[in-house]
């Protein structure tokens, strides 16, 4: 008996227990894959509101879903491997996040539904052939990432106007990074800011990433939303701390300790992902699934931190913050 086989008999004997006589000959468990970037512990908000989302559908996993996991540990060049392993065990629908694991997840298969809580650029990426019509077996959620990271360097430059040299955290194994440094890069050059790139494979590299920032003599440090970067947002946010650098990054980086957060909602994107994947047990097809994009993206910013550091923020920024953490 195959893996397949096995939990698919496992899950309909415990849902069987569980459903009318007259229904338990029909009843079949769905399995969805869920191929995550970084570890399960490092990544347990993303789950919990990925899972969240399922049981507001009346999905209970273990019971009326299965849900295998895979997880890469940072470790992309795993991820086409993992994603393999998945369609061998022909799960119902694939899920995944970010550019990297959206991209292994594609390579993988071109039958199997693929969700994909967030990544970057759908179209670009070449994901999907259209945010309305996919057309393929791809939906889920995207935004233009390198259009936030640019932005995100015009909010921090306002309340600090003397930062001249901005270092970035980014990852070479991800394939995203690429057209975010270039837009970061032009709105830094407009901003009369040098942009300076360390590059980290691993959690393993960071500390070293922000002594040589500290060597660079840089004024503040950006992170971008890369996986990795999101699923260690609270050990980057203290480096920033211990090297006594301003920060920016995404949302949940000012709240995990960072100094300034812009983007958005990732951990309601995890959310969302649970619509796609109802819809589709319900018979829809990714091709005709519209792709996301989130409309609000929220600025928080760290008042706590911003006072360890010994710095000011105008109130004019703080009116305009939807949080601040005091």
């Amino acid at each position: 008996m195959d893996r397949r086989a096995f939990i698919t008999m496992v899950g309909g004997s415990v849902l069987a227990a569980q459903l009318p006589d007259h229904t338990q000959q029909t009843a079949k468990v769905p399995l969805i894959g869920f191929l995550g970037l970084a570890s399960a512990s490092s990544s347990a908000r993303q789950l919990e509101s990925f899972r969240a989302g399922l049981r507001d559908l009346g999905y209970r996993e273990g019971q009326n879903v299965v849900i295998d996991y895979r997880w890469a540990d940072g470790e992309y060049e795993r991820l086409s491997d993992l994603a393999n392993e998945l369609v061998r065990l022909r799960v119902d629908i694939l899920v995944t996040h970010g550019t990297p694991g959206a991209l292994a997840a594609k390579r993988a298969t071109a039958t199997i539904p693929i969700v994909v809580a967030t990544s970057a650029d759908a179209i670009a990426l070449g994901l999907v052939e259209s945010l309305a019509r996919p057309g393929g077996n791809v939906t889920g959620s995207t935004f233009l990432v390198p259009e936030v990271n640019a932005k995100r360097l015009e909010m921090f430059k306002e309340p600090f106007p003397r930062t001249g040299h901005m270092a970035v955290l980014v990852n070479p194994n991800n394939p995203a990074m690429g057209p975010i440094i270039q837009a970061m890069k032009r709105t830094a050059k407009s901003l009369k800011m040098e942009l300076q790139q360390f590059p980290v494979r691993g959690p393993n590299e960071f500390a070293a990433a922000f002594s040589s920032m500290t060597s660079s003599r840089v004024d503040a440090v950006a992170i971008i939303e890369e996986p990795m970067f999101q699923a260690n947002a609270g050990v980057l946010a203290g480096l920033a701390m211990q090297k006594r650098l301003p920060s920016a990054g995404f949302k949940e980086f000012a709240e995990a300790g960072g100094l300034l957060g812009y983007g958005a909602d990732i951990i309601r994107l995890f959310r969302r992902a649970a619509y796609f994947v109802d819809r589709i047990l319900k018979g829809a097809k990714p091709a005709d699934l519209p792709i996301e994009q989130p409309t609000k993206f929220e600025l928080v910013i760290n008042l706590k931190t911003a006072k360890a550091l010994g710095l000011t923020i105008p109130p004019s920024v703080l009116g305009r913050a939807d949080q601040v953490i005091e």
